[in-house]
């Protein structure tokens, strides 16, 4: 059999089990609502992790165009080699502010910087200690690290202390999180996280993707919303969801570790520089959270009123701060055809089964929008109720 007729097949198998993803093609800028290729008419988007609806916003465009103008379309190379652009300068700055930190370092991604962190601080003598929930990119930045690796149970501070116990002695010793559980909608209780970090003499690696611009009052991150800022030792995000939706990541911490960072951390040596029109775009974006908090303010209450509406339709939202909303429907397949339900009434949802969650925890994940209108709120609340008695869920 050859390599083709062996995919084709594995493709087969999961298009029979109603598991093969399908891609949607969006024919305008993402908003909240949308225009498709797959369906005709406007489709209510409810699955972007677009959290403060600046990914169409005119300033976040403008600045992003401007700065293509003035630096073009790229480095064509890597930043050590051909020299670093001033916006670069610029966005770094505004992400350390953000973030509460000496400084920051850009990647082309968050899968980077965490991939790209991790084996860089974390060699032989060291030891990991890591949420069994945290996101693939920190578990493969974890996997491509000399050191010990140990995982927690999700949240579990108890666990925690029994691991940390456990790597006693160890060089550097790293508690790795995310802030917001991309699947879950929970938060990592970082209040008792970083006092179990003193207590063992370890360092807090907090990946808040999923928190920036959206938890604490001004959308400073879930370290914000705990009260903690300033206690976290490293904090990598992204500029894809909530700063600007295009794309990038970034490491902010000390002086000494970006410092180091830039010297060893192989996908910032040998990957061509952010583009000038994201770092423009996000550092436009970041300006936007810190004059218009009331965007975070609009998110918070928009999510309270989606999660207290699907529960008074009879549907069973995991609980949680975030504004992420996922609702359990089981099954891979059931997840998927719901999904295609609620896309044939206009709104766009994504099914989430195995194996992003596990077997037996498909989703349906709701992502709020701070752009969102009480009346699209409704729109979606009606039509969630429609779907879910057709599927038989509610």
């Amino acid at each position: 059999m050859t390599l083709d007729d062996s995919l084709k097949a594995d493709l087969g198998a999961m298009e029979k089990a109603g598991t093969l993803k399908t891609f949607r093609h969006i024919t305008g800028p993402m908003d909240t609502e949308v225009t498709m290729a797959e369906r005709q008419g406007p489709v209510l988007v409810l699955s972007s992790n677009n959290y403060l609806g600046l990914a169409d916003h005119p300033e976040v465009i403008a600045a992003g165009k401007e700065a293509l103008e003035r630096f073009g379309a790229g480095t064509a190379s890597v930043r050590f080699i051909c020299g670093t652009f001033s916006i670069h300068d610029e966005i770094e700055r505004a992400l350390a502010r953000l973030s509460h930190t000496e400084n920051a370092l850009t990647y082309v991604s968050c899968w980077a910087a965490n991939t790209g962190l991790i084996p860089a601080i974390a060699g032989e003598g060291d030891a990991l200690v890591s949420d069994e929930l945290n996101h693939a990119s920190l578990i493969d930045g974890c996997r491509g690290a000399k050191a010990r690796r140990l995982v927690y149970k999700h949240a579990d501070m108890a666990d925690l202390d029994a691991k940390l116990d456990a790597v006693k002695g160890a060089r550097r010793i790293f508690v790795v999180t995310d802030g917001v559980f991309s699947m879950e909608g929970d938060l990592a209780p970082l209040p008792e996280i970083v006092a179990l970090a003193k207590k063992h003499n370890a360092s807090v690696l907090l990946d808040d993707s999923h928190g920036t611009g959206v938890m604490g009052k001004h959308g400073r991150g879930t370290a914000e919303h705990f009260g903690v800022e300033g206690q976290i030792d490293i904090i990598t995000g992204t500029l894809g969801k909530a700063l600007g939706g295009a794309a990038g990541g970034y490491v902010a911490g000390s002086k000494a570790l970006i410092e180091y960072l830039s010297q060893v951390s192989r996908p910032q040596l040998f990957s061509n520089a952010l583009p000038a029109t994201i770092a423009a775009s996000a550092g436009k974006a970041i300006e936007i959270l810190e004059r218009e908090p009331q965007r975070v303010a609009r998110l918070h209450e928009i999510t309270r009123n989606l999660r207290e509406g699907l529960k008074k339709l009879g549907f069973k939202p995991l609980e949680g701060d975030s504004a992420i909303v996922p609702i359990i429907v089981g099954d891979t397949a059931f997840a998927i055809k719901m999904s295609q339900m609620l896309l044939a009434e206009g709104i766009f949802i994504t099914g989430f089964g195995y194996p992003v969650v596990p077997e037996g925890t498909a989703r349906l994940r709701i992502q709020a929008c701070a752009a969102l209108t009480d009346e699209q709120i409704d729109f979606a609340l009606r039509t969630f109720e429609k779907v879910g008695k057709q599927a038989g869920v509610i």
